[in-house]
């Protein structure tokens, strides 16, 4: 398992993390396999979508802040709500086969950390298994 720490600058942000996740892939030696990304954090994500247009990244955090707005009336008390709800419907982890020592992806997918309570140094966990 590798560690990645990956900074944050926003309260809410996507960063992609392909070429770190990559450069673990290639340096497990791994030919053909599973390789998982997981996020160790309540009020972050993970997820696999278009890297190409940073519109699309914009506009799914504009539509989940709608959906889950920061400043709701909420009970928890440290005032995060909204950033654990969030990760909630995004997720912990993805999955991603390995093919020839190389990620899976379309052609227009990549790996996103998700911040949603930032910012912060969250740390990525990615392990590649043999299969």
């Amino acid at each position: 398992m590798t560690r990645l720490r990956v900074h944050t600058s926003e309260r809410s942000c996507m960063i992609d993390i392909t070429p770190q996740v990559r450069r673990v892939v290639d340096a497990s030696g791994v030919q053909s396999g599973i390789c998982l990304v997981y996020v160790p954090h309540t009020t972050a994500g993970v997820t696999v979508n278009e890297g190409a247009d940073p519109a699309v990244v914009e506009d799914i955090l504009t539509h989940l802040e709608k959906l889950v707005p920061r400043g709701a009336a909420y009970r928890h008390e440290e005032g995060n709500s909204a950033a654990h709800i969030k990760a909630t419907l995004v997720g912990q982890s993805a999955e991603i086969l390995v093919e020839s020592r190389q990620l899976v992806l379309g052609t227009w997918q990549a790996i996103f950390l998700c911040e949603f309570d930032g910012p912060r140094e969250r740390e990525v966990l990615v392990k590649v298994v043999s299969g």
